[in-house]
């Protein structure tokens, strides 16, 4: 036998060898694992027909809900919580929409502000502020997080809107959602199915959305919504499907704004769907002895008069 073949069947058995002694092989587990739960399956055309069916099956809303909100990140350094309170939500199609704050006990309104979709209205007793623009204008008070709340986020955030074949495209992705396994509390991997709608304006698109989908139920759980710049604007979930007048909503709805760095949780109580709403619902006007904000520039003094102005 030649040295070379020699040497050869000598790594030939050492190869063989190593399984057998387990010194230099070990397994694991992987540290994420994929679930092993049944899925639901479906097309883009079928998650299209259901994301437009569900915004048809509600014309309005009135809900009655906790609210709570927190604001701050990494750009404030910090991150503070406010105390929980109870709200009121209305909504109408196309765009009405009035959402009310009212401190703990003393029942008092903490904030009311109302839109129509083009322009909102706020108005903060706190600090006998009366806040109006244009929902396209933003003018970030760092100081006062919460004073860039406006209700046009809310109404995106908590209506999913029908994909228009004029304007939009829908693109499905293949995903995975990171959950946690009940028994073993481990991180699992989990399919998920995630709708991209791209949006054309002018004569440019962009990607507006992206509504993803749990492959246990079928069920939207989560929307992220993009400016044109194509920065995310909110980042919305939603959780504990309940039916109201047969229709299917969720209960729990978590609404980020990472730009202006505020978070607003809303927990469904009590919730009618579909029944009329008057105009006056939605009618806000200045109290007397406010301070008027206009966004598109400056403050006037307080107001001398009643609702009227």
């Amino acid at each position: 036998m030649t040295t070379r073949r020699y040497l050869l069947r000598t790594v030939f058995v050492f190869a063989l060898a190593l399984p057998l002694s387990g010194c230099l092989f070990h397994s694991r587990k992987p540290s994420v694992l994929m679930s092993t739960a049944q899925l639901k399956s479906a097309t883009l055309q079928e998650l299209v027909d259901k994301i437009n069916h569900d915004a048809a099956q509600i014309k309005t809303l009135s809900a009655t809900v906790d609210l709570a909100a927190s604001v701050g990140g990494s750009k404030k350094g910090k991150i503070t919580e406010y105390q929980e309170i109870k709200g009121y939500i209305l909504v109408r199609k196309p765009e009405m929409l009035r959402m009310i704050g009212l401190f703990p006990i003393v029942r008092n309104r903490a904030f009311d502000m109302v839109s129509n979709g083009q322009t909102f209205k706020l108005w903060v007793p706190p600090k006998n502020k009366f806040i109006v623009g244009r929902n396209d204008v933003s003018n970030p008070n760092a100081k006062q997080p919460l004073e860039n709340l406006r209700p046009q986020h809310i109404y995106d955030a908590l209506l999913l809107h029908a994909i228009d074949p004029e304007k939009e495209l829908a693109v499905l992705e293949q995903g995975n959602e990171s959950i946690e396994n009940p028994k073993t509390h481990q991180a699992t991997l989990q399919p998920e199915y995630v709708v991209d709608v791209i949006h054309k304006e002018d004569h440019s698109w962009y990607l507006s959305r992206k509504i993803y989908f749990s492959r246990t139920t079928l069920q939207p759980y989560r929307q992220v919504v993009y400016d044109k710049h194509g920065y995310v604007a909110t980042d919305a979930t939603y959780d504990n499907f309940q039916e109201f007048n047969g229709v299917l909503f969720p209960t729990l709805i978590h609404i980020f704004r990472p730009q202006e760095e505020y978070a607003v949780t809303l927990k469904i109580e009590k919730m009618t769907v579909n029944q009329p709403l008057k105009d006056e619902q939605f009618a806000l006007a200045q109290p007397a002895g406010s301070q008027l904000v206009r966004l598109d520039g400056g403050t006037t003094p307080a107001a001398s008069s009643g609702p009227g102005r």
